[in-house]
């Protein structure tokens, strides 16, 4: 269901260190995520970058940390000044523990607060179904979720270079799922390669952030550098100060 009373989205920028920090800042980014792209799609960056975009961020918005997938390292960081961190869940689809112990992380409302990540291409990713996550956020009000793609190239059943989110789940069923979301008091993130035309696509839904990496890189490319002037031009669509009829480059 779609929803017109909720507010228009923001942008969360994923930034591998400093200076991506800065730029992104600079274009107006809602949320910073510190991540480092060439360990996957969720790749955890060191410990020591992490305290340096911290600092560098200095309050000016929240910062959350993507800590890789749960299966491969599910040891906690140095939390200091992250407002959020995130697992992946990929390899866990045979493993029913990690509701139990995201259920009872959930539940000790401890600081960072934990992200449930739900990958749309969970089948590639061998990860629980995103209902299956989203049945323990909504049983936690007040959770914040991220809608995510694992398979980041075209080694998957798409066979498409740089799959998307609406590759793999339909832009009516995205748009019922963040309306469920905001009916059940979740935060809802959505990424997954999403480029201008996935995000414009997607407005309408009205989800908290929408993440990106790829779309403010030069070239598109993820593991280029961020660039002020892309972000800058996601917040203008985002914020309706450049018409979403335009092309945004």
């Amino acid at each position: 269901m779609l929803r017109n009373d909720r507010p228009p989205s923001t942008l969360l920028v994923s930034v591998r260190d400093v200076a991506e920090t800065q730029a992104a800042l600079a274009g107006g980014a809602a949320l910073i995520d510190i991540k480092e792209p060439g360990r996957g799609a969720l790749g955890r960056a060191d410990n020591a970058v992490i305290q340096e975009v911290v600092a560098s961020v200095a309050g000016q918005c929240p910062v959350s940390a993507a800590l890789g997938e749960w299966v491969d390292d599910s040891a906690p960081i140095a939390a200091a000044g992250l407002t959020y961190v995130k697992w992946g869940l990929a390899g866990c689809q045979r493993q029913p523990n990690w509701r139990r112990h995201l259920g009872r992380y959930l539940e000790r409302r401890e600081r960072p607060q934990l992200v449930l990540v739900a990958y749309a291409d969970w089948q590639c990713a061998q990860a629980p179904a995103v209902e299956e996550v989203f049945a323990l956020a909504r049983d936690h009000p007040g959770s914040v979720m991220l809608l995510d793609t694992h398979c980041k190239d075209g080694n998957n059943v798409i066979r498409k270079e740089r799959p998307t989110l609406l590759d793999w789940l339909p832009l009516a069923w995205v748009e019922d799922f963040c309306g469920r979301c905001q009916e059940a008091k979740v935060k809802i993130a959505l990424a997954g390669s999403l480029g201008i035309p996935e995000i414009r696509a997607l407005m309408p839904a009205r989800p908290t952030w929408f993440a990106v990496r790829g779309a403010v890189c030069a070239d598109g490319d993820r593991q280029s550098a961020v660039q002020t002037e892309k972000v800058r031009q996601i917040v203008g669509m985002l914020q309706g100060i450049v018409p979403t009829s335009l092309s945004v480059s």
